[in-house]
C-alpha cells in the first residue's frame, strides 16, 4: 500500500503514454470532492464539490478546493463530469465556471437541472451537455461512459474513462440497493462488463469502508415512517436533505395515504423539489402540496411540513423553529421526523437541536431512535463485491478521511489486489497511471480556500487564527501617547478590553511593561511608531501570557505627542 510522504516534490513531467490523476477535494475528508485526470496534454474534471466549514473555521460559508495546479491550464480542460447533483460534488463549480465559463459541464438530468438553477444565482449560463446511464463519447483523449448507481439522491452515474494509458472506473458516490424505490439499481452487468474488458485503475467510494456487511435498503424505512404518520397526534416536520427525493418521495405518499397536506419550508428544498417534481423525479398526488400559508389553516393532524436543517445548521428552518426564530412555532404534541445522518463534525449542532426542539413539546424521532435513515454509501460488504466483479489492476480509494481510505485499501488488499497496486493519496498527491501501474510521484498544492462573504481565497489559516484568538482569548487595544523628544510615555496608557480579564486594575503591571520597552527602544534609537507598535505587541503578549495564562490580540497604538 503505497503512502503519500510527507516530503513529496513537484512531480516529474508526465511520461508520454502516462495517465496523471489528482484528487485536489475529497482525499483526507468528507466533502469538496473534485479528481483531475491529465492525458496527452488535455484535463478531465469529475466533481467540483464544496465542503461546509467547522467551529474551528468562523466565519467561512464554504471551502472550495484549490484549482492553483490547474489555473494556468484551463484552456486545456476539454469537460467536467459531475457524477450526482449533492452540494459536495457540484457546490464548487460557479466558482470554476467564474475562470472559464464555456468548460463544457457533463452530467444526467437532474443533477444538470440542480447546477442550472444553483448557476442562475451566480449569472453563469453553462454549457451543459446531458448524458444517461450506457452513453458513451469521447471528450478529447478521454472516452467517457456512463453507468447507473444508486444513491441518496436519484440520477448518480459512475463513470468509465478510457484512454490510450488504460482503462478508469469511477464509482462517485454509490450504494448497492437491491430494491430502490426508482428501480435503478447500481448498473454491476456494466461494471463486470468492464472488468472483463480490463479496468486498470478503480477510483471507490471509501465512506461506509468501515462499516461491515451491506447498507439497508430504502424501502427498509417505511415501516418507521409508516409508525410515524399513524402514531402522530399533531403536526409533523420532517427534516431531510433538500436533494434526497427518494425519503421525500416516501413522506409524500406516506402523508397521501393518512389524509395530510404538505408544505415544503427552506429556499433550497422549496427549489429542489420544484425542479424534481418539473421533471418527473417526485411523483406528487394531485392537490397533496399546499403553500405554507395554506397548511396553516389546517387542523394540526392534517398537516406535513418538509423542511431543511437535518444538520443543526443555524440558518436553516428546524434550527429557526428550535430557537423560537421562525414563523411555525413548534408545540406540544408536534412529531419532528429527521431523516437523515449526522455528516461528521455536526453531531454536536444535532443533539443541541434534538434538545432544544424536545423542550418544546414535541417528539423527535431521529436515526437514534428509530429506523428513519439509511446511508447513501456502500458498505464493506458492497464494496469487496465490487473489486470481486471488477477485478481492477490498481486502485485508489476516494471520497473519506484517512481511517475511510485506509479501510476501503485494506478491503482491495483482501481481495487480491498486490498492496504495491494499491495507493491511499491525500489532496494534491499526484498519481500517474503507466504501463499498467498507479504510482504515488509527487504532489501539488491543494490547500483549502476558503470563501467568506463575497470572497473568494481572501481569508488564510492566519485569518482564521486571529478570528479564533478574538472568540476565545479576546481583545486588548492599548493607547500609548509617546512623547517624541524623550521616547517616554507623555500620559498615562490606556487598555480597552474585550472578552478578556475585566480586574479594574488588572492592567497596572503592563504600565511598567510599556515603560520598559520604550525605554529600550530609545536606546537602540527606534523612534519608527510601527516598529515601536510590533515591540509592544509582543512584550505586552508575554506579559498577559505570563500573568493570565492567556493569548488576546494585542492591538497597540502609539500616538507621537
Amino acid at each position: 500500500m503505497s503512502h503519500p510522504h510527507p516530503e513529496l516534490q513537484k512531480p516529474p513531467r508526465l511520461p508520454k503514454n502516462g495517465l496523471r490523476v489528482v484528487g485536489l477535494g475529497g482525499l483526507g475528508e468528507i466533502g469538496r470532492n473534485m479528481t483531475v485526470f491529465e492525458h496527452h496534454g488535455k484535463l478531465l474534471i469529475v466533481d467540483c464539490g464544496v465542503l461546509f466549514p467547522e467551529e474551528h473555521q468562523p466565519g467561512i460559508d464554504v471551502i472550495l478546493p484549490d484549482f492553483s495546479w490547474i489555473r494556468d491550464r484551463l484552456d486545456s480542460v476539454v469537460g467536467l463530469v459531475l457524477t450526482h447533483g449533492h452540494e459536495d460534488h457540484i457546490g464548487g463549480v460557479p466558482y470554476l465556471l467564474r475562470e472559464r465559463a464555456d468548460i463544457p459541464v457533463i452530467g444526467s438530468r437532474l443533477t444538470l437541472a440542480l447546477i442550472r438553477e444553483k448557476l442562475k444565482e451566480h449569472r453563469i449560463v453553462p454549457k451543459l451537455h446531458e448524458v444517461a446511464e450506457g452513453d458513451r463519447k469521447p471528450y478529447g483523449p478521454f472516452d467517457l461512459e456512463f453507468l447507473a448507481v444508486n444513491h441518496s439522491i436519484p440520477d448518480g452515474l459512475a463513470v468509465g474513462i478510457r484512454t490510450s494509458a488504460g482503462t478508469v472506473l469511477h464509482t462517485g458516490d454509490f450504494k448497492m440497493d437491491q430494491f430502490p424505490l426508482d428501480r435503478r439499481i447500481t448498473d454491476l452487468r456494466g461494471f463486470a462488463r468492464l472488468g472483463e474488458e480490463g479496468v486498470d485503475l478503480f477510483l471507490t467510494d471509501s465512506t461506509n469502508a468501515e462499516v461491515p456487511g451491506f447498507t439497508m435498503s430504502e424501502r427498509d424505512l417505511a415501516p418507521a415512517i409508516e409508525q410515524v404518520f399513524r402514531t402522530a397526534p399533531r403536526r409533523i416536520i420532517v427534516s431531510s436533505f433538500a436533494s434526497h427525493v427518494h425519503r421525500i418521495q416516501q413522506v409524500l405518499d406516506t402523508s397521501h395515504a393518512h389524509g395530510r397536506k404538505v408544505a415544503f419550508v427552506g429556499r433550497s428544498m422549496v427549489r429542489n423539489m420544484g425542479v424534481a417534481q418539473e421533471l418527473g423525479y417526485l411523483k406528487v398526488p394531485k392537490g397533496l402540496i399546499v403553500p405554507l400559508d395554506q397548511l396553516e389553516k389546517l387542523p394540526a393532524h392534517k398537516a406535513t411540513l418538509v423542511c431543511t436543517g437535518s444538520q443543526g445548521e443555524p440558518m436553516a428552518a428546524l434550527a429557526r423553529m428550535a430557537n423560537r426564530d421562525h414563523k411555525i412555532r413548534v408545540g406540544e404534541g408536534d412529531t419532528i421526523l429527521m431523516a437523515s445522518s449526522a455528516v461528521p463534525g455536526n453531531e454536536n449542532a444535532i443533539s443541541g437541536l434534538i434538545n432544544n426542539l424536545s423542550r418544546w413539546g414535541a417528539q423527535v424521532v431521529h436515526k437514534g431512535n428509530a429506523k428513519v435513515h439509511v446511508s447513501g454509501h456502500a458498505s464493506a460488504g458492497e464494496l469487496v463485491y465490487c473489486y470481486n466483479i471488477v477485478k481492477p489492476r490498481n486502485v485508489m480509494p476516494v471520497h473519506g478521511e484517512w481511517r475511510h481510505l485506509k479501510a476501503n485499501a485494506q478491503l482491495a488488499i483482501d481481495t487480491g489486489v498486490p498492496e504495491d497496486h494499491v495507493v491511499i493519496a491525500e489532496d494534491g498527491v499526484v498519481v500517474d497511471l503507466v504501463e499498467g501501474h498507479a504510482k504515488v510521484v509527487g504532489k501539488v498544492r491543494a490547500g483549502n480556500v476558503y470563501v467568506d462573504a463575497q470572497t473568494v481565497g481572501g481569508a488564510t489559516e492566519a485569518t482564521l487564527k486571529d478570528r479564533r484568538t478574538l472568540a476565545e482569548e479576546g481583545v486588548v487595544t492599548v493607547l500609548a501617547i509617546v512623547d517624541a523628544e524623550t521616547g517616554k510615555l507623555a500620559d498615562p496608557p490606556d487598555f480597552l478590553v474585550r472578552g478578556f480579564v475585566h480586574e479594574p486594575n488588572a492592567f497596572d503591571p503592563a504600565v511598567q511593561v510599556i515603560e520598559k520597552t520604550l525605554a529600550r527602544a530609545a536606546a537602540e534609537g527606534i523612534g519608527d511608531a510601527q516598529q515601536l507598535e510590533q515591540m509592544l505587541s509582543r512584550e505586552i503578549g508575554r506579559w498577559a501570557h505570563r500573568a493570565f495564562r492567556r493569548s488576546p490580540l494585542i492591538i497597540p497604538l502609539v500616538i507621537d505627542a
